[in-house]
This record gives structure tokens, C-alpha cells and sequence, in this order.
């Protein structure tokens, strides 16, 4: 196993937000509080510490330690998640989270970086601060309810797509989507990966997973907790009433309180101030209704409340008493939900992907409002995992690891530009054109001023028609060096799918397939949270 590592900007696949952050640039710093470092998170402790059980800690750890025992009663426990459960309990114990959507058979690689990246940072907090206790936390997103975005994954470059029946629960959250139809993507997947011993594992787990869950928030934490139980992680499905009575006060502040409101748009806006894209536009009110079947977004006209597009609404001491007796059907939407997150866990951080980051940056002004901590913020571990062959491809044909990363025109340019016998680079002759033109441009003012545009127009001409030459001088290079080029676009296309990351791509199974039980563990090992570095594994 070889590790090599760039950084995030190096690989053009990150946002100038995300890079920003990373650099600890001057205008970032107002969207949020610490950044991660081992030394900050001694300071984490002590702010969520002191802000977690002064709002009730005990009874919210309690209620979480309850309803965690209840969605796990009927799984295997490993000795390690329910140790971690129990900890839960104690005031000295703090949770570390990243959360995902319930993808199917947990979608794209980054799944596992994100889990893998929880695990290790708690682990690494535990031997800065071994007086602490920190439990890595699954957050599942079961409210969720845009089905279209969880509904297949990518194997051996084919798409293997649930299509359920319809049924009563169809456009409500998807933790409470039946599992029905999913017994033929299993037997497709089946014949796709064989019968190895690996591949018998995979459709082991595919299998309890799915046909043997009724729904897919119980097929999740199923699969979740065979790949990481043994590493202690502890999932979390929040939608629950016993969970959401925490968030009552703030469910209300959502609803009819100005400030509240206006927390998330006045941060948005000194977003794009500072000229980064906003991740998540804001609404007025971020808040869902939420019943069997339905998950649609409130909103206010008039002092009445409705539900958008139906044929439901309230008065505000009906919605308020709605609150009260039943907080389980008001779902916060995404920019929400990290408050609910933070009131209900005493978390120190939360680990997401680039975009999740950016809506996080949304938000500190709605805590401050709220009087939440404000978590430390981690970029996941993002890797590229290849073989020792493909390295030594890469390598054969002189591409660095930066190179790797380029898109692949650029690529194939620039390495057949450097491999040529003659110099495909006209920018000497460019150079000494417009040399020769800016004497043209003294010429005709000493003369006759009336000739400057028709110099401009030669000028812009023949440097269009040097550009010409170039290509076409550069695409006779490519056929005379096809070979070189068929091999560079092999080996990108190999590494990035559909020219993107792989991690947003392929599906763990297709490296279990190869590696098996190592996979996880390699990860464990080679993927540290601090770094703050992008990973390339050789395997």
C-alpha cells in the first residue's frame, strides 16, 4: 500500500469556498467559529460543555440513550457501539457526525470517506483528550424525501436502479419507503459480481439489508452497522417524537420569530458578498410538514400557516398547539436541520462534503440567534483509490500525480506538447507578431490616424490564423502520437468516471469485489481527518 496526497486546490475539483476554508483566507473566517485542529477542539469542549448542559444535557442525553436502544433492538451489536451508546449518557462524552442520504446500497465511495473520517477523528480526540469520551455518530437523513437522488448505484459502469411500486408512503420521507422491488435489483446485482467469496458477502449483506428490512431507514442501519459496528460507530435515525420535543423551542422560533428567520438570509447574503456561490437558498420559513405519505414545506400568508399546495392550514394558536402535542411532524429542511442536529447531540463537530460545508457557512449567525454552539466544521476525507498497476502506468507515461487531475484535453495537451519531436508552442512567433504590429501602430499614427483600425483588424487575423496553425499542428501530433494519447485517456478514464471523482461515482462493492475485508481497514488506517489533504491509495 502507497499513499501520495495533494491539496484540495491542486486537484481543480474543489470550490474556491471550500479551498478558502482549508487556506484559513481573512474573508472566511466570519462564516464560522474554529477551525479544526486538535488545540481548537479543546476549545469545542469547553464552549459545547458548558452550552449542552445548561439546556437540559441530562434529559437530552438520557432521551437520546433511549430511543438509540429502542432502533437498535433488533440488530447485533458489537461491544463497542453499545459501549459508546451507554457513554452517551455521561457529561464527559461528546459525539463527532457526518450524515448522508439513505442511498442505496450506500451509493457513491464517499459514504464510507465520511463514516471512515468520523471514526478516526474520534479516535485521534481520544488520545489529545483521553478524560473526554467521543462517540462517532451516523446522523441518517430518513426525512429526506427526494427519492430520485438515493434510488440506484454504479457497478462495472452500469446503473443499477430501484423503481418501486407506488404506494401510500411514496412522497413522504424516505426512511418509511417499503422496501418492495428491490428483489430485482438483487437478482441483477447477483449475476453481475458472481460467486466469489466476496461477492458472496456483498449479496449477503445486499440481501439482509433489503429484502429482509420493510423499509429502507431499518435496510440502512442494517448495512451500516455490518460495515462499522465493530468500529463503534452509532447511527441515528432523529425522526422521532421523543427527539423532536427538544426542538419544540426552536420549531416555534422558526415559525414566528423575525430574527430567527433572518439569521440564515443575512449570512447568505455576506456569501455572496465575498463572491462564493450560496450552497442553499433560503425560505422564510425552513420548515416542513410532515405525515405519512406527505412531506411538503410551510408557509405563511396573512398570519395563517399552509401547507404548500394542499388543502391544510392553521391559525397561529393551532400550529402552536400542533407544535406542542406533535413536534414529530415538523421536519427542518436542510438549512434546519444542523440546528436540530446540535440541540439534540452534544456534538463537537460535523463532517461533510464540500457542499454541505457551504450551507454549514449559512448558519453561524442562526446559532448565535438560537444560542447553540456552533460545531467545529470538517472537510471529509476525499481519496482516489488505484491499483499499484495503474500507478505504475501513470508514472510509465510521466504524468504527476497534479497532472492526473486535469481535465483530459488538458492533459493530452500539455503531455503531447512535451513528448514531441517539434515545438507545437507558437507563442514566440505570437509574441514577435505583435511586436511587429505595435511598430505598425506608430507607423499609422505618425501618418495617418485613420489606418489604426484596419492595423487592429490585420493584427487580430493573422495572430487567429497562427492559432489555427497551432491546432491544427497539435491534432497532427496527436494521430502521429495516438498510441500515447489512447493510453492517457485509457488510464483517466479508468480513474475518473464520467470525468469526475470516482468517490462521487463508484460503488464500495466494486472495490470489496477485489479487496474484501482489507478495504474498510485500509481506509481506517491511511485516511487522517487533520491532514486536510486529498489521498491518493495504491492498493
Amino acid at each position: 500500500m502507497q499513499k501520495n496526497s495533494l491539496s484540495y486546490r491542486e486537484t481543480n475539483y474543489f470550490t474556491p469556498l471550500v479551498t478558502d476554508y482549508l487556506d484559513q483566507k481573512e474573508n472566511v473566517k466570519q462564516f464560522y467559529e474554529l477551525f479544526p485542529s486538535l488545540n481548537n477542539f479543546g476549545k469545542q469542549i469547553l464552549s459545547k460543555k458548558e452550552n449542552y448542559n445548561s439546556n437540559d444535557g441530562r434529559e437530552k442525553r438520557s432521551t437520546l440513550v433511549e430511543v438509540l436502544k429502542k432502533q437498535y433492538r433488533h440488530l447485533k451489536v458489537s461491544e463497542a457501539t453499545s459501549g459508546n451508546i451507554d457513554l452517551l449518557q455521561e457529561e464527559t462524552t461528546f459525539t463527532i457526525t457526518t450524515g448522508h442520504q439513505l442511498n442505496l446500497f450506500t451509493g457513491p465511495l464517499y459514504f464510507l470517506y465520511k463514516i471512515v473520517t468520523a471514526i478516526n477523528l474520534a479516535a485521534d480526540l481520544k488520545k489529545a483528550y483521553p478524560e473526554y469520551n467521543f462517540v462517532p455518530v451516523y446522523w441518517m437523513a430518513t426525512e429526506d424525501h427526494d427519492f430520485e437522488e438515493i434510488s440506484f448505484f454504479h457497478l462495472h459502469g452500469k446503473k443499477f436502479q430501484w423503481n418501486p411500486p407506488k404506494s401510500d408512503k411514496s412522497g413522504g420521507p424516505v426512511g418509511e419507503l417499503p422496501t418492495d422491488g428491490l428483489e430485482d435489483v438483487f437478482e441483477l446485482f447477483s449475476a453481475e459480481i458472481g460467486n466469489s467469496k466476496n461477492a458472496e458477502q456483498l449479496k449477503e449483506w445486499f440481501k439482509k439489508a433489503y429484502l429482509e428490512h420493510d423499509n429502507l431507514a431499518d435496510a440502512t442501519r442494517y448495512l451500516a452497522n455490518e460495515l462499522f459496528g465493530e468500529q463503534g460507530l452509532v447511527i441515528l435515525d432523529a425522526h422521532e417524537p421523543d427527539l423532536k420535543r427538544h426542538f419544540i423551542p426552536y420549531i416555534k422560533a422558526e415559525l414566528f420569530k423575525p430574527d430567527f428567520q433572518n439569521a440564515v438570509i443575512t449570512q447568505s447574503e455576506a456569501l455572496e458578498k465575498e463572491g462564493y456561490k450560496v450552497q442553499v437558498n433560503p425560505r422564510e420559513i425552513n420548515l416542513f410538514y410532515m405525515t405519512e405519505g406527505l412531506r411538503e414545506r410551510i408557509v405563511e400568508r396573512g398570519g395563517k400557516f399552509f401547507v404548500h399546495d394542499k388543502e391544510i392550514s392553521w391559525t397561529r394558536e393551532e400550529i402552536e398547539d400542533l407544535v406542542e402535542n406533535h413536534p414529530e411532524r415538523f421536519s427542518p429542511n436542510v438549512l434546519l436541520r444542523p440546528l436540530y442536529e446540535e440541540v439534540i447531540l452534544p456534538n463537537l463537530c460535523y463532517i461533510g462534503g464540500g457542499g454541505e460545508i457551504a450551507y454549514w457557512f449559512q448558519l453561524k449567525e442562526l446559532f448565535k440567534e438560537a444560542g447553540v454552539s456552533f460545531p467545529i466544521v470538517l472537510l471529509r476525507n476525499s481519496a482516489l483509490l488505484q491499483t499499484v498497476k495503474q500507478d505504475q502506468k501513470r508514472q510509465k507515461l510521466n504524468i504527476s500525480l497534479p497532472e492526473l487531475f486535469l481535465k483530459s484535453h488538458e492533459l493530452i495537451n500539455r503531455k503531447v506538447r512535451r513528448i514531441s519531436n517539434i515545438d507545437i508552442d507558437f507563442s514566440p512567433q505570437k509574441e514577435h507578431l505583435v511586436q511587429q504590429f505595435q511598430d505598425l501602430y506608430k507607423l499609422a499614427e505618425e501618418t495617418d490616424k485613420s489606418f489604426l483600425n484596419a492595423v487592429k483588424a490585420q493584427e487580430v487575423k493573422q495572430l487567429k490564423g497562427l492559432d489555427h496553425l497551432e491546432k491544427r499542428l497539435l491534432r497532427a501530433q496527436k494521430r502521429k502520437l495516438g498510441d500515447e494519447v489512447f493510453r492517457i485517456a485509457a488510464l483517466q478514464n479508468e480513474l475518473f468516471p464520467g470525468k469526475g471523482l470516482q468517490e462521487r461515482h463508484h460503488n464500495f462493492s466494486e472495490f470489496y469485489l477485489e479487496y474484501g475485508d482489507r478495504l474498510i481497514p485500509t481506509l481506517l488506517e491511511n485516511l487522517r481527518p487533520l491532514e486536510l489533504k486529498f489521498d491518493i491509495l495504491s492498493l
